[in-house]
């Protein structure tokens, strides 16, 4: 890879036991997180050029051959060539047949009208939940990985859900949901209805419905109606704010401004100057100190 001697690139944001933190690549140091606690100040620029961040599977990343280059308003921090073979090994994009480890399909809900009906390998637990901004949400049942994928197109055509949800969606009713337990009610009903339908295949054990809901893991007591929305960053374009939430990919700022931390991935994130303005809305971190400590101070991550 390319980049700074001392440089830690983003990967943007992590979920790990219900908490938010911010991911970092080190050359040739591995990686490491950041934790976030809402309420804290955060003031970043970004620095250089947004790398590509390489390919990550079983928990390990391979870098970039190429030590490519993204633009700044790509999604993904990947030059063409890793997302290809990322893909190659995708259980989305149907590619990894052969997965040999349990599945679960569960059903999400993000706001009125707007449910899904999705599946995730067992030993990630919630994560992909959290990842995808799931306000509330139920496990359906659990088993092999096609028999997980087939009971997930049932329950689609049968419930009438579609199989993804964009996040411009999802962010923008954030602020004004209904209330926790008129969110429960519509799961259980959905999972009422999904356990009543016939054609499930037989190795794939229904799981009764158990309602979780993400309003205290994502903050969404504190959340601004959104106002800006991160759409791309430029080498020195800064992010100050006081971090009111988290959800998905994103950041929610007091203000109003929602960074989409899929944007931050690849570049280097250094602190952000006295008197930045956020007019080029960018969330500014620390990456982790040498001696493997997290960076603690007043307007870094």
């Amino acid at each position: 890879m390319s980049g700074s001697a001392a440089g830690w690139w983003c990967t943007g944001i992590r979920w790990s036991a219900g908490q938010p933190a911010i991911g970092w690549l080190g050359q040739g140091r591995g990686e490491r997180s950041s934790p976030l606690s809402y309420g804290q100040r955060l003031a970043f620029a970004a620095v250089g050029e947004r790398h590509c961040l390489g390919v990550r599977r079983a928990g390990k990343r391979t870098p970039c051959p190429a030590g490519r280059t993204v633009p700044e308003r790509a999604g993904s921090a990947q030059c063409p060539e890793c997302a290809r073979l990322d893909r190659s090994f995708s259980v989305a994009a149907d590619t990894n047949a052969g997965d040999p480890r349990p599945y679960r399909v569960y059903l999400a809900w993000f706001g009125p009208g707007m449910v899904k009906v999705g599946i995730t390998a067992e030993e990630r637990g919630p994560a992909r939940l959290l990842e995808q901004g799931a306000v509330t949400w139920s496990w359906l049942g659990r088993g092999p990985l096609m028999a997980a994928r087939r009971t997930e197109e049932l329950l689609r055509a049968a419930l009438g859900v579609p199989d993804r949800i964009a996040y411009a969606r999802k962010r923008a009713v954030r602020a004004g949901l209904p209330a926790e337990a008129e969110r429960a009610r519509e799961v259980a009903e959905l999972h009422a209805r999904a356990a009543g339908l016939e054609g499930w295949p037989e190795s794939l054990e229904r799981l009764e419905c158990r309602v979780t809901d993400h309003a205290g893991a994502f903050g969404l007591a504190a959340l601004p109606v959104p106002g800006r929305v991160l759409a791309g960053l430029l080498p020195g374009a800064a992010v100050v704010g006081r971090l009111a939430g988290a959800a998905g990919p994103d950041l929610h700022f007091a203000d109003g401004i929602v960074v989409d931390t899929r944007l931050l991935a690849g570049w280097e994130l250094a602190a952000a100057p006295e008197g930045a303005v956020t007019d080029a809305p960018l969330t500014a971190v620390a990456p982790p100190a040498e001696a493997g400590g997290q960076a603690g101070q007043e307007g870094l991550f």
